[in-house]
């Protein structure tokens, strides 16, 4: 993976079953997301994500995948040692946010929806680590509006919809600092091990993170 500034992070999220693990470590993507969010298809136990991350080749950063939980349930399942970073995706406030940092001692991502671009507002002063720019709460597989986030000077994960047919075009138009993807390396409501290296192929040899992120990545941790 290396510490090139000018790359563009991946993440694979919504593993569900011990393939999907040996095909992460077999390509090693910078993340690997757990669902730990309630009612989603992709959701798993504590227990199935304490065996994934036995699992894990510790080079890839395991992320804890949250949707309105109880900060009591984030704060357990971090103190498990089964996640290396929080992901929260509901309606989560900044004192939410701050209070959780302090709590686990681990970096957040903040997930928003763009609609419009007063939803860049929050997500530019966010107390997160990272932010995460999707159409949605996650999972929705669907691509938003790209033209609302030109000239937006956070770096950010791209989520909604990316997989091996558009991502160039993400890289091209967006250059995001890092890429999240999920129903975009499925086939049939499964992971696909081809799609995901064909993804992270494609970022490895002709991706990085140009323009705005390389430009104000250094004002955010990695």
């Amino acid at each position: 993976m290396g510490d090139d500034a000018a790359k563009t992070r991946i993440k694979f999220c919504g593993m569900m079953r011990e393939e999907d693990i040996a095909a992460v470590n077999r390509i090693l993507p910078d993340y690997c997301g757990f669902i730990f969010a309630k009612g989603r298809r992709r959701t798993i136990t504590a227990q199935q994500a304490s065996r994934f991350y036995r699992l894990l080749d510790r080079r890839v950063k395991a992320v804890g995948v949250f949707l309105d939980d109880p900060a009591e349930r984030i704060e357990a399942l971090a103190a498990e040692g089964i996640i290396d970073v929080i992901q929260l995706h509901g309606a989560e406030d900044d004192a939410f946010i701050t209070n959780i940092k302090e709590k686990t001692g681990l970096p957040v991502i903040k997930a928003f929806p763009v609609r419009t671009e007063r939803d860049l507002e929050a997500a530019a002063r966010s107390p997160a680590d990272h932010i995460l720019l999707d159409n949605g709460n996650g999972g929705t597989g669907k691509r938003f509006d790209w033209s609302l986030i030109r000239g937006f000077d956070r770096p950010f994960f791209l989520a909604g919809g990316l997989g091996p047919d558009n991502l160039r075009e993400a890289l091209e138009e967006i250059s995001p600092w890092a890429v999240d993807l999920s129903s975009g390396i499925e086939t049939d409501g499964v992971k696909d091990e081809r799609k995901m290296l064909q993804c992270a192929q494609l970022l490895r040899e002709g991706g990085s993170a140009a323009g705005t992120a390389d430009r104000k990545e250094h004002r955010y941790a990695d």
